[in-house]
C-alpha cells in the first residue's frame, strides 16, 4: 500500500514519484538513454529486466509454451499477452489488415503503419518520426555523433548495433537463418522481410487503391503514382523523377552527352 508522498518529480513532465530511483528510469523516456547493452548484439535497454528478456533471443531458450498452441515464448509476460488470442480478451484488431495485438501501446504503433502518423518531431529539420526512438537517432545526424568505429575499415556509426552489422560485412557472418529455406542473413530485419516471401505476408497496404506490399519503402514508392510527388531532380535539366533508379538512368544520358561534346572538341 502507499502510504508516502511523492517526492521526486520529473522535471520535463510534472509526473511525481514515491523512489528516486524510479525517477531515474522514468527519465529516460524523455532522454532516451538506454544504459544496459547486449553483448552479442549492441542493441540497448531501459530496463535490466528487459535486457535479459532480450539475451534469450541470443541461447534460444523460449521456456514458457502455450497449452493451446504450442507456441513458445521467452519470457512469461510474452506468453500471458499470446494466451487472450485463444481467449478473445483485450485482444486489439487492426482494422487494415486485421493483424491482432494483445498489448495496446504495440497496437498504436503499428496503425501509425496505416495512418502515416508521425508524432515525433525534429525541432532542427522539422522532420517527423512514426517513434521517438528514431527521432532520437536522427537527431544525431545533426550533431554529427558517430562514436563508433570500424577496426577494418574505419567507417564510423551513431550506434554501435549498426556498427555490429557493418562489422559482418568483414567477416561474412550471417546469423539469421530462414527457418523456412534455410537461406542466412546479416541482419534480423532482412531476414523478417524475406520470410514474407514464405508467409505471403503483405503488412502495407495502399490506402488510395488496396494494393499491399511486404516492404513499406515499396509502398512509398507506389503511393507516389496516386499523389504525383517527384521527389528526385536531375541537376543538369530540372527533370523531377518519383523513383531513385529513374533519376539515376536519366543523368547516365547527360554523361554521355558530355562525353560525346568532347570527342567532338577534341577532334575540331
Amino acid at each position: 500500500m502507499h502510504t508516502g508522498e511523492d517526492k521526486y518529480k520529473c522535471s520535463e513532465c510534472g509526473k511525481t514519484f514515491s523512489r528516486s530511483t524510479n525517477l531515474l528510469v522514468h527519465e529516460r523516456t524523455h532522454t532516451g538513454e538506454k544504459p544496459y547493452e547486449c553483448s552479442n548484439c549492441g542493441r540497448s535497454f531501459t530496463h535490466s529486466s528487459n535486457l535479459r528478456a532480450h539475451e534469450k533471443i541470443h541461447t534460444r531458450e523460449k521456456p514458457y509454451a502455450c497449452t493451446d498452441c504450442g507456441q513458445t515464448f521467452y519470457h512469461s509476460s510474452s506468453l500471458t499477452a499470446h494466451e487472450r488470442i485463444h481467449t478473445g480478451e483485450n485482444v486489439h484488431r487492426c482494422p487494415h489488415c486485421e493483424k491482432v495485438f494483445t498489448r495496446g501501446s504495440v497496437f498504436r504503433k503499428h496503425m501509425r503503419i496505416h495512418t502515416g502518423e508521425k508524432p515525433f518531431k525534429c525541432s532542427d529539420c522539422g522532420k517527423s518520426f512514426s517513434q521517438r526512438c528514431n527521432l532520437i537517432i536522427h537527431g544525431k545526424t545533426h550533431t554529427g555523433e558517430r562514436p563508433f568505429k570500424c577496426s577494418d575499415c574505419g567507417r564510423n556509426f551513431s550506434r554501435k548495433c549498426d556498427l555490429i552489422a557493418h562489422e559482418r560485412i568483414h567477416t561474412e557472418e550471417d546469423p539469421y537463418k530462414c527457418p523456412h529455406c534455410g537461406k542466412s542473413f546479416s541482419q534480423k530485419s532482412n531476414l523478417v522481410i524475406h520470410e514474407r516471401i514464405h508467409t505471403d505476408e503483405n503488412p502495407y497496404p495502399c490506402l488510395h487503391c488496396g494494393k499491399r506490399f511486404r516492404q513499406k519503402g515499396n509502398l512509398m514508392t507506389h503511393v507516389r503514382i496516386h499523389t504525383g510527388e517527384k521527389p528526385y531532380q536531375c541537376l543538369d535539366c530540372g527533370r523531377r523523377f518519383s523513383q531513385k533508379g529513374s533519376l539515376t538512368s536519366h543523368e547516365k544520358t547527360h554523361s554521355r552527352e558530355k562525353r560525346t561534346s568532347c570527342m567532338q572538341e577534341v577532334r575540331t
